[in-house]
């Protein structure tokens, strides 16, 4: 195994890195900006170093000044955690050429993945289904752009091709729309990703947002780990997550699992990945591959029993896979409910100091976050300070496990998302699994 890696990233996912770490005896370089040496991975950590100042252009997204910090503390790897320079195929490409281990997909595999035209070439090859649409770029042909919306039918979305983030879509509803619609896309993608190429497909109305977690070796092995459904979303921001799916049938989850285990060994992934996807009237239609680990992998690891971080490590490593897909098998409910420090009703950020925190228990509970009494909250940095999972023999003990951790955890000092995730866990509809990707906007009141 690696003896030292550097974990280039931040916050709560830095620090779940290190724990996998110290489970297989490697040690840590934390990469910092000026702002965040009291990180707690940070003084965790068997080094550190300061890569830059506060702005993220000029620390965590700087590669000279990590790739530079990885060769003065002799490290072997780098673990890119996710955000960031995660699913950046450049510094996949010059941490390779700088002589270490990039723990994550070739760049190849990301460039081909985070190009959303190519990424469903690449998945309708594999045999996935795909939102109907054209699969190309548009062009400036204003007539022909009409007759393809018209093929397809509205309401249709159009998207950037290397967006992300919930960034880049705009649902046309009417024909009287749609070349300003498109106009306004290319031009926000250009500006957010520096590429202006668009693409249409049919707008799904009434979608449940479902992905599934894979995990592949060079060796050829490629495995699923279940589906999660995450469909509580605010302007195409995960809010809660769940695993597995309700609603998802075992034959389901086995076809789509096997698809997306089968579609990673045609491209060649290697590493950790989630196969993302709007899921209407049973079926399933392909959107997006995350090329990294995701926020929400612990709900998976709850379920599932394995460890997705140590399996990444393994997988750089150039180990097998240390799981078979016939030893996957799905355990109970989990939930996860993201903590942002931010206003409840405005959702705006809201940084400042930590007076006193308390970390809920009991049977089921995990606590993922980084932030301790007398902690600062930057205001530099995405407002998400934890997570707190929930995981019960079904889903209404996860729902009333995780209820009660939300009355018992305190955050004092600042604002946070708590109100709302306890709005939320009491809702009817979501206690009754029946919702789609804009529920939870309807139910705040965002139009």
């Amino acid at each position: 195994m690696f003896d030292k890696i550097v974990i280039a990233n931040r916050g709560e996912i830095a620090l779940r890195i290190l724990r996998a770490c110290r489970e297989l005896g490697i040690k840590v370089v934390a990469v910092h900006s000026d702002v965040d040496r009291d990180l707690k991975h940070v003084r965790l950590a068997d080094e550190s170093v300061c890569i830059g100042p506060a702005a993220s252009s000029e620390s965590y997204l700087n590669i000279p000044a990590i790739i530079s910090a990885a060769e003065v503390t002799d490290a072997e790897a780098i673990h890119p955690g996710y955000g960031f320079l995660s699913e950046n195929a450049d510094f996949s490409e010059k941490v390779k050429q700088s002589g270490f281990v990039f723990i994550g997909p070739e760049a190849d595999t990301i460039r081909l993945m985070g190009d959303k035209i190519s990424a469903k070439k690449a998945m309708q090859a594999a045999g996935i289904p795909c939102v109907p649409g054209n699969g190309e770029p548009l062009d400036d042909n204003n007539d022909h752009n009409l007759k393809l919306a018209r093929e397809i039918g509205y309401p249709i979305i159009i998207k950037a091709s290397g967006g992300g983030g919930g960034r880049g879509m705009r649902t046309v509803h009417t024909e009287a729309a749609l070349i300003n619609a498109i106009s306004l896309t290319k031009a926000e993608a250009a500006s957010a990703f520096g590429n202006a190429t668009v693409y249409m497909e049919k707008f799904l109305e009434d979608p449940r947002h479902i992905e599934f977690q894979v995990l592949a070796d060079a060796h050829g092995n490629a495995v699923h780990l279940g589906e999660r459904d995450c469909s509580m979303q605010r302007r195409h921001q995960k809010v809660v997550e769940e695993a597995p799916a309700p609603g998802v049938t075992e034959e389901q989850r086995r076809t789509m699992g096997e698809l997306c285990a089968k579609a990673c060994r045609d491209i060649g992934y290697l590493g950790a990945g989630t196969f993302e996807f709007l899921y209407e009237k049973g079926n399933f239609y392909f959107i997006e591959m995350n090329t990294r680990v995701q926020v929400e992998h612990p709900v998976t690891e709850m379920v599932t029993g394995f460890d997705i971080v140590k399996e990444q490590l393994r997988i750089a490593y150039g180990l097998p896979l240390s799981i078979t897909q016939e030893q996957v098998k799905i355990q109970g409910h989990a939930i996860e409910c993201r903590l942002n420090a931010e206003d409840p009703k405005t959702f705006m950020p809201c940084p400042g100091t930590i007076n006193q925190f308390h970390m809920p228990g009991g049977p089921g509970i995990r606590c993922e976050t980084h932030i301790y009494n007398g902690y600062k909250v930057p205001p530099y940095y995405d407002s998400m300070i934890g997570k707190l999972i929930a995981h019960g023999e079904h889903r209404g003990s996860a729902i009333a496990r995780m209820n009660t951790a939300l009355s018992e955890i305190i955050i004092d000092g600042i604002k946070t998302n708590i109100p709302l995730q306890k709005e939320i866990m009491s809702d009817t509809g979501f206690i009754e699994g029946q919702r789609n990707i804009h529920y939870l906007e309807k139910l705040l009141g965002i139009h």
